[in-house]
Protein backbone atom coordinates (compact mmCIF):
# COMPACT_ATOMS: atom_id res chain seq x y z
CA UNK A 1 0.00 0.00 0.00
CA UNK A 2 3.29 2.47 0.49
CA UNK A 3 3.41 3.54 -3.59
CA UNK A 4 -0.60 3.99 -3.07
CA UNK A 5 -0.15 6.32 -0.08
CA UNK A 6 2.64 8.22 -1.64
CA UNK A 7 0.44 9.25 -4.40
CA UNK A 8 -2.68 10.15 -2.44
CA UNK A 9 -1.25 13.87 -1.77
CA UNK A 10 -0.61 14.63 -5.75
CA UNK A 11 -3.95 12.72 -6.58
CA UNK A 12 -5.76 14.83 -4.24
CA UNK A 13 -4.08 18.29 -5.50
CA UNK A 14 -5.22 17.31 -8.90
CA UNK A 15 -8.52 16.69 -7.60
CA UNK A 16 -8.77 20.07 -6.12
CA UNK A 17 -7.49 21.80 -8.89
CA UNK A 18 -9.49 20.17 -11.51
CA UNK A 19 -12.19 21.71 -13.48
CA UNK A 20 -15.82 20.96 -12.02
CA UNK A 21 -14.34 20.26 -8.79
CA UNK A 22 -16.51 21.44 -5.61
CA UNK A 23 -15.42 19.98 -2.32
CA UNK A 24 -14.10 16.85 -0.78
CA UNK A 25 -13.77 15.87 2.67
CA UNK A 26 -10.28 15.65 4.33
CA UNK A 27 -10.71 14.73 8.11
CA UNK A 28 -12.85 11.65 9.00
CA UNK A 29 -13.66 10.85 12.17
CA UNK A 30 -12.95 7.14 12.68
CA UNK A 31 -15.95 7.38 15.12
CA UNK A 32 -18.24 8.79 13.08
CA UNK A 33 -21.56 6.17 12.78
CA UNK A 34 -20.62 6.64 8.63
CA UNK A 35 -17.45 5.22 8.85
CA UNK A 36 -18.46 1.99 11.08
CA UNK A 37 -20.88 1.70 9.00
CA UNK A 38 -19.09 1.18 5.76
CA UNK A 39 -16.65 -1.21 8.13
CA UNK A 40 -13.31 -1.52 9.81
CA UNK A 41 -10.48 -1.04 6.99
CA UNK A 42 -12.31 0.64 4.46
CA UNK A 43 -11.13 4.21 2.17
CA UNK A 44 -13.32 6.93 2.43
CA UNK A 45 -12.94 9.78 -0.91
CA UNK A 46 -16.19 11.85 -0.61
CA UNK A 47 -16.48 14.39 -3.04
CA UNK A 48 -18.75 16.82 -4.67
CA UNK A 49 -18.31 17.63 -8.27
CA UNK A 50 -20.37 19.92 -10.59
CA UNK A 51 -21.47 17.77 -12.78
CA UNK A 52 -20.94 14.12 -13.73
CA UNK A 53 -18.94 14.32 -17.05
CA UNK A 54 -16.61 17.09 -15.08
CA UNK A 55 -15.99 13.91 -12.51
CA UNK A 56 -15.48 11.35 -15.02
CA UNK A 57 -13.09 13.73 -16.47
CA UNK A 58 -10.84 13.48 -13.62
CA UNK A 59 -11.72 10.00 -12.79
CA UNK A 60 -10.64 8.71 -16.46
CA UNK A 61 -8.52 10.94 -18.34
CA UNK A 62 -6.22 12.56 -15.57
CA UNK A 63 -3.40 11.18 -13.70
CA UNK A 64 -6.07 9.44 -11.39
CA UNK A 65 -6.25 7.06 -14.29
CA UNK A 66 -3.15 5.55 -13.97
CA UNK A 67 -3.96 4.76 -10.40
CA UNK A 68 -7.44 3.33 -11.06
CA UNK A 69 -5.73 1.04 -13.45
CA UNK A 70 -3.44 -0.15 -10.40
CA UNK A 71 -5.86 -0.17 -7.77
CA UNK A 72 -5.90 -4.09 -8.00
CA UNK A 73 -2.33 -4.26 -6.88
CA UNK A 74 -3.70 -2.22 -3.48
CA UNK A 75 -7.30 -3.53 -2.87
CA UNK A 76 -9.05 -6.77 -2.60
CA UNK A 77 -11.48 -6.95 -5.69
CA UNK A 78 -14.86 -6.28 -4.57
CA UNK A 79 -18.12 -7.89 -5.52
CA UNK A 80 -20.48 -5.17 -4.89
CA UNK A 81 -20.49 -1.62 -5.79
CA UNK A 82 -18.14 0.66 -3.65
CA UNK A 83 -18.90 3.83 -5.53
CA UNK A 84 -22.28 5.91 -5.55
CA UNK A 85 -23.40 9.06 -6.86
CA UNK A 86 -26.03 11.37 -5.91
CA UNK A 87 -27.86 14.89 -6.43
CA UNK A 88 -27.15 17.68 -3.93
CA UNK A 89 -28.13 21.08 -4.00
CA UNK A 90 -25.44 23.48 -4.06
CA UNK A 91 -23.73 24.52 -1.01
CA UNK A 92 -24.69 21.55 0.50
CA UNK A 93 -21.95 19.55 1.95
CA UNK A 94 -22.58 15.02 2.45
CA UNK A 95 -22.26 13.42 5.49
CA UNK A 96 -20.10 10.12 5.62
CA UNK A 97 -23.38 8.89 7.21
CA UNK A 98 -25.69 9.68 4.15
CA UNK A 99 -22.45 8.39 1.61
CA UNK A 100 -23.07 5.06 3.79
CA UNK A 101 -26.84 5.14 3.15
CA UNK A 102 -26.80 5.71 -0.26
CA UNK A 103 -24.11 3.54 -1.30
CA UNK A 104 -26.44 0.57 0.52
CA UNK A 105 -29.50 2.04 -1.25
CA UNK A 106 -27.61 1.51 -4.40
CA UNK A 107 -26.37 -2.50 -2.84
CA UNK A 108 -30.05 -3.32 -2.52
CA UNK A 109 -32.41 -1.64 -5.12
CA UNK A 110 -29.33 -1.36 -8.02
CA UNK A 111 -29.31 2.25 -9.51
CA UNK A 112 -31.92 4.62 -8.84
CA UNK A 113 -32.32 8.76 -8.41
CA UNK A 114 -30.94 8.24 -4.50
CA UNK A 115 -27.94 6.59 -5.50
CA UNK A 116 -25.99 5.44 -8.94
CA UNK A 117 -23.00 5.48 -10.87
CA UNK A 118 -21.19 6.45 -13.61
CA UNK A 119 -22.51 3.97 -16.31
CA UNK A 120 -26.32 4.46 -14.59
CA UNK A 121 -27.23 8.18 -14.48
CA UNK A 122 -29.97 10.04 -13.14
CA UNK A 123 -30.96 13.24 -14.06
CA UNK A 124 -30.43 16.11 -11.41
CA UNK A 125 -33.57 16.62 -9.45
CA UNK A 126 -33.67 20.65 -10.32
CA UNK A 127 -31.07 23.40 -11.93
CA UNK A 128 -28.94 24.33 -8.83
CA UNK A 129 -27.70 20.96 -8.24
CA UNK A 130 -23.75 19.21 -7.67
CA UNK A 131 -23.19 15.49 -8.44
CA UNK A 132 -21.69 13.83 -5.21
CA UNK A 133 -19.53 10.80 -5.13
CA UNK A 134 -18.29 8.37 -2.25
CA UNK A 135 -15.43 5.60 -3.07
CA UNK A 136 -15.39 2.77 -0.45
Amino acid sequence: MAEFVAQLDSINALADSSAGFVWRLTDEDPNDPGVKALGAGMLINLSVWLDPASLAEFVFRSAHAGVMRRRRDWFIPQLEPYVVLWWVAAGDVPSIAESARRLELLRSKGPSAGGFTLRSLFPPPGDAACGSSVTK
